[in-house]
């Protein structure tokens, strides 16, 4: 990250919060979420950040973006309905929403700063994000608070941020594209979302009865022994960039069986996993694990319906004991990785869904475990809400959820020079981080496929 936007200092005005409201009657019902939404480790508020130019050109150039937004908003929750209501939770923990039309929180704020200020390439971590997406005290409760939090912010250059944390019960990154899409479109001048929203959300319902069928070690109970889970306070943020550079040289690491056959999402999969166990310096006994998202929307047939915006994605895992990770060839994780995507089927899903059931909604494991979400793919890229595309957009820092520093992203980015790649964020302890990156900088000069001065392309310094 440029020293401008590490070192930026700016102050955000905010109006009052206030209830945004849908702008015709909606629906007063209670529906159920899945038995998929309402796990335990998708409980907690998801932050995403959008960054937009002044556009005079566009549809919207020369208009307010908050007036703007606000209104098609209100207009978007006519459909959404579901997201002006509250979580309530009933026998067994079932979470159900009690559509109320209340409305979502919406912050107005302006800030003495211009979009050129945050520097050449935005990513994450974000100066002052706390000021840019406030936590106002009292909603961030999951239950009986507001399912959306958004805050759009002025920029003195005429740009805007757009800002919000969301209720992950609710939807998964697919879903909350599909939303913000939606808002999207009534910005600029749709009467409807062009695709309809599709609740539904019994198709992801545990049987009856419930049977577990499926091994989910993602489930496990284990326990922190060794206090390897690690306080907030102690976390840096830093940014990891992919280029194909970057990603040939990893490839150029693995056994040529499987060189072919691989994702780049498996290759950094497997890269990021044992780089970040070596880092966090484990007993080489015990177990580490590593959980990737996987989209389950097609692995039903049929589908699950276009539109359909509940959470909608397995953590299938690949285990490992720390030393057998750490001291083997990549092509060893790799081929642990591989396999997690080829376990996620419709006969898993309803698996999970009868675990869920069955033992109480489980958190996902965390002790010694890193779990990755490919969000290339999702979408916050292209949600035009009248002033073109974001110049980014997307999560809004890694490590998030309820225990700090086990998720990281793999964003799309650009950078200045027209490189496209994929952007991960690390949260690790200070001292970890400095092992992570001697231990990535050295997987990647394997092959001397490191130029000189390279350094400042993979590691992208920390706001923080």
């Amino acid at each position: 990250m440029s020293d401008s936007s590490s070192s930026l200092v700016f102050s955000v005005k905010r109006k009052q919060p206030e209830l945004v409201r849908p702008s015709k009657p909606t629906p007063q019902e209670c529906k159920l979420l899945s038995d998929i939404d309402d796990q335990e480790g998708l409980r907690f508020l998801i932050p995403v950040i959008q960054f937009y130019k002044n556009d005079p050109s566009s549809i919207r150039g020369g208009q307010d973006p908050v007036k703007v937004i606000r209104d098609a908003i209100a207009k978007a929750l006519v459909f959404y309905y579901p997201f002006a209501g509250r979580l309530r939770e009933g026998p067994g923990r079932k979470l159900m929403v009690d559509c109320t039309g209340e409305g979502v929180l919406f912050i107005e704020a302006e800030a003495d700063v211009t979009l050129e200020q945050f520097g050449d390439e935005l990513q994450p971590p974000f100066p002052l994000l706390e000021e840019l997406l406030y936590d106002v005290p009292g909603y961030g409760e999951v239950l009986g608070c507001p399912l959306l939090h958004i805050q759009v912010t002025r920029l003195t250059c005429g740009g805007f941020i757009f800002a919000l944390r969301l209720n992950h019960t609710m939807s998964d990154a697919a879903g909350l594209v599909q939303f913000m899409s939606a808002v999207g479109e009534i910005a600029r001048g749709a009467t409807t979302p062009y695709i309809p929203p599709v609740w539904q959300r019994e198709l992801l319902n545990a049987r009856n009865p419930p049977r577990v069928t499926c091994t989910h070690h993602e489930y496990d109970e284990v326990p922190d022994t060794k206090g390897t889970i690690v306080a907030l306070d102690s976390m840096v943020h830093e940014s990891f960039f992919f280029g194909p550079k970057e990603v040939a040289a990893l490839r150029k690491l693995i056994p040529s069986r499987l060189r072919n056959n691989s994702s780049t999402f498996q290759v950094l999969t497997a890269c990021l996993w044992r780089c970040r166990t070596i880092s966090l310096q484990p007993d080489p006994s015990e177990e580490v694990r590593v959980l990737c998202i996987v989209n389950a929307r097609t692995r039903f047939n049929p589908p699950l319906p276009e539109g359909y915006y509940g959470n909608g994605f397995a953590f299938p895992v690949a285990l490992s004991t720390a030393g057998e990770l750490c001291r083997n060839p990549l092509g060893y994780a790799l081929e642990l990785v591989s396999k997690t995507k080829t376990d996620v089927t419709e006969e898993y899903m309803k698996s999970v869904a009868d675990l869920m059931v069955l033992k109480g909604r489980p958190h996902f494991t965390v002790v010694r475990t890193y779990l990755v979400s490919d969000v290339t793919h999702a979408g916050f890229g292209g949600v035009d809400f009248g002033w073109g595309n974001p110049v980014y957009g997307g999560p809004a820092k890694g490590g998030v959820g309820a225990i700090p520093g086990v998720a990281s992203f793999y964003i799309p980015f650009e950078k200045k020079n027209g490189e496209k790649g994929i952007l991960v964020p690390v949260c690790l302890p200070a001292p970890a981080m400095e092992r992570f990156k001697w231990e990535l900088q050295l997987l990647l000069a394997k092959n001397e496929q490191l130029e000189n001065g390279a350094e400042d392309s993979l590691f992208l310094r920390s706001a923080l």
